[in-house]
């Protein structure tokens, strides 16, 4: 395992950059971890929990809402502890393999959702929660090597080229399980038109339920490279010395915050609109399939054409992040997010903006009613907009924050990111059982990001 030289040179004016195969290597863990987000929490597993493990739509993402606050809660409370040790110790891959591990093993034992069993449903989500908490931990010490890989003046390209790799990981996964896993039940015929490989049985789901261990699998493959190419920041302290010099950083960063005016604004906007971001994008499929009745194919298919926009979006923000600021990114996909999701809301299955349209006819062509068009249109504005918004974020940070303590400040992004995350989930969960309307719930989402716009009107990038 290779490392970087030395921390001083981290901070001194004289500083060496590893190749590009160093770089490249780095990108991937993108593309390894992506198919967690695209296949499991979004446009496939997701929504199969929803409509056919729980017992309807709506209690269905309630529940799945409840899960993700009690992962996002616990990433919450640990990330910046656990960012402060890794700057003190030094180290970043042995996190991110140890977290790593437990995203695998979590996204594998999802093969245990047989539809129907309600028995099954604690289980499983447990598994979910895991593997969230695997995920997320994993990407702030991922996310923490950036500052070492390139010069200060491409950290926005490179950070848009991380997030577009990760959107064609997603799609080829994603095509994968459309094309060749997952079978409409009806047909026993993948979107391709083949029987499942692997003797699959539509029946039973199984398509739906090996994303599961094919994200696990997934990631020890395309992750490697970054183990055996990428340099690692050198050892420094022994883990248990790293521990209590790691909490007494914590303690003077956090008493720093106040001082540090924009970075505290940015970190407030952050947990915010993040929070509103990832309900937006955990809770698109579960809603597209309680109003439209998609199932798999008809939600992953969206899916491919949300990460295309996806893609094309996050390596153009990159662009936009070198040459503009990463503050005008954010505040730019703000934007637009805030308003797809303002007019998703006001599409229904028979209605687009309260003007009648005809309903999509059961058996049809692939999206033919005009609402779904109408929802594909919006779908890949948020997915054009929120690659950038993410990109751009992490690259804020590594503008505002210490060079010295920048896993610790990654640890402190991620816990403004999750600090709330569990907010939004448990807001559409309770909202949504309540009143037994997924579109009430999904309302909720509107406010987090017209206040993250409100409170990133405050930060100053110099």
């Amino acid at each position: 395992m290779t490392t970087i030289a030395s921390d001083a040179r981290l901070a001194g004016t004289e500083r060496t950059y590893p190749p590009r195969a160093a770089v490249i290597s780095w990108i991937f863990f993108d593309w390894a971890a992506q198919p967690y987000f695209t296949l499991i929490t979004t446009f496939v597993f997701a929504p199969y929990f929803a409509t056919s493990i729980a017992p309807d739509p709506a209690t269905g993402q309630s529940l799945w809402g409840f899960a993700a606050a009690a992962a996002g809660l616990v990433i919450a409370l640990l990330s910046p502890v656990l960012g402060a040790i890794a700057d003190a110790s030094g180290q970043r891959k042995p996190w991110i393999a140890t977290f790593g591990a437990i995203l695998v093993l979590g996204s594998s034992a999802m093969w245990i959702g047989k539809p129907g069993d309600p028995g099954i449903i604690p289980p499983l989500l447990t598994a979910f929660a895991l593997a969230s908490v695997g995920a997320e931990f994993a990407t702030v010490f991922n996310n923490a090597m950036m500052p070492t890989l390139v010069p200060p003046e491409r950290i926005g390209r490179l950070s848009g080229n991380g997030w577009a790799t990760g959107y064609v990981g997603g799609i080829t996964s994603l095509s994968i399980v459309l094309g060749f896993l997952a079978a409409n039940p009806e047909t026993g015929r993948t979107l391709l038109g083949f029987t499942p490989l692997f003797g699959l049985d539509p029946a039973t789901h199984q398509g739906d339920r090996i994303t599961g261990p094919l994200t696990g699998l997934w990631f020890i493959i395309f992750v490697t490279p970054m183990f055996l190419f990428t340099p690692d920041y050198p050892a420094k302290r022994p883990v248990r010395k790293a521990l209590r010099e790691g909490l007494s950083d914590l303690k003077r960063s956090l008493g720093e915050l106040p001082k540090q005016k924009s970075l505290a604004a940015f970190l407030l906007a952050n947990m915010i609109y993040t929070d509103g971001l990832v309900s937006l994008f955990a809770f698109g499929g579960i809603y597209a399939a309680g109003t439209f009745g998609w199932h798999t194919i008809q939600i992953g298919t969206f899916g491919i054409m949300l990460a295309i926009a996806g893609t094309f979006g996050a390596w153009l923000g990159g662009k936009l992040d070198d040459s503009l600021g990463p503050k005008r990114v954010i505040t730019g996909s703000m934007l637009i997010l805030l308003l797809s999701l303002a007019a998703i809301l006001l599409v229904d299955k028979d209605s687009i903006f309260f003007i009648k349209v005809a309903p999509p006819v059961p058996g049809g062509a692939l999206f033919a009613g005009a609402a779904e068009r109408a929802y594909l249109v919006l779908g890949c504005l948020i997915g054009a907009a929120g690659g950038p918004l993410q990109a751009a974020s992490r690259t804020l940070l590594i503008r505002l924050a210490p060079k010295d303590r920048i896993a610790q400040y990654f640890g402190l992004f991620a816990l403004t990111g999750k600090v709330t995350s569990f907010i939004g989930p448990l807001l559409i969960g309770v909202i949504t059982a309540v009143t037994a309307s997924q579109k009430v719930g999904m309302a909720v989402l509107v406010v987090f990001f017209v206040a993250g716009l409100g409170l990133l009107a405050r930060v100053r990038e110099e």
